[in-house]
């Protein structure tokens, strides 16, 4: 295979981690990174730089802020360790697609429905010494921010892989295609 087609299979990898920055399910950053390695595999890490370690910064970036901003958003409201705590428990059975009754999706709905379950669950078992109706109200926003914190963790996500991408194609678009 020649270089070049092996550049676009690449490039085409790269992008469907683009697109897994956004979508739920699909590893973004890591495809990113698997298409990156794979190229300096290929070409014997001949054309690799400075860029290569900018690539990896960035991916490291895009997935600490994704976790960052999902628990940003729940200390906005209040939320508490068991709110936030829930949340991760909830992604991971969400992702697993373990949660009962789904009726579409799967795991790809469950890493959405998940997070949002299992900080609400986890606010309402934590603050038990508040009536019923305050109590709900508390777990419903720290379950909304956790939403809304992940959605903002997930759009910086985007462009950091966007970023990635530049990066690559900036510094060995010009070793391909002449």
């Amino acid at each position: 295979m020649s270089l070049t087609v092996l550049y676009w299979i690449v490039l085409i990898v790269m992008l469907v981690g683009v697109v897994g920055s956004i979508v739920p399910g699909i590893p973004g950053p890591s495809l990113i990174l698997v298409g990156v390695l794979v190229w300096c595999i290929a070409t014997g890490f001949a054309t690799t730089g400075w860029w290569l370690a900018a690539i990896i910064f960035v991916l490291v970036l895009s997935v600490a802020v994704e976790f960052l901003a999902t628990y940003w958003g729940a200390r906005q409201v209040g939320a508490s360790k068991w709110g936030q705590i829930g949340a991760i428990i909830g992604m991971v059975v969400g992702i697993l697609g373990l949660l009962p009754a789904l009726p579409v999706g799967g795991p790809l709905v469950g890493i959405i429905v998940g997070p949002v379950l299992g900080a609400f669950i986890g606010e309402m078992l934590y603050r038990r010494d508040l009536a019923l109706a305050p109590r709900a109200v508390l777990s419903l926003k720290v379950a909304v921010a956790v939403v809304v914190g992940s959605l903002i963790g997930n759009v910086v996500e985007f462009l950091l892989a966007i970023a990635a991408v530049g990066i690559f194609i900036l510094n060995t678009w010009s070793g391909v295609m002449t």
